[in-house]
């Protein structure tokens, strides 16, 4: 989540009990919205990507966007996984 900002929306998915992918939005201190994108091996600092949007809906549409993506790859939901 960015400093100061206010998190608005958030997927956490597994693909094994060994890795991760988090999609969050965000509302940034300048007003903007921004989707933050992290994966990698559970336990260990992933990779993180951020984009930045004007509006809430582009940053929503965009997260459910990935969040199907990593779904497609075989990520899925905590609760899902037993």
């Amino acid at each position: 989540m960015p400093a100061g900002g206010m998190e608005l929306l958030s997927f956490l998915l597994l693909h094994t009990a060994a890795r991760f992918y988090r999609v969050e939005v965000a509302e940034t201190l300048f007003g903007d919205y921004a989707v933050s994108r992290e994966w990698g091996a559970r336990g260990r600092p992933g990779q993180r990507r951020q984009r930045s949007f004007g509006n809430l809906r582009e940053a929503v549409v965009t997260a459910d966007r990935w969040q199907r993506k990593a779904q497609a790859r075989g990520y899925r939901a905590p609760e899902d996984m037993e």
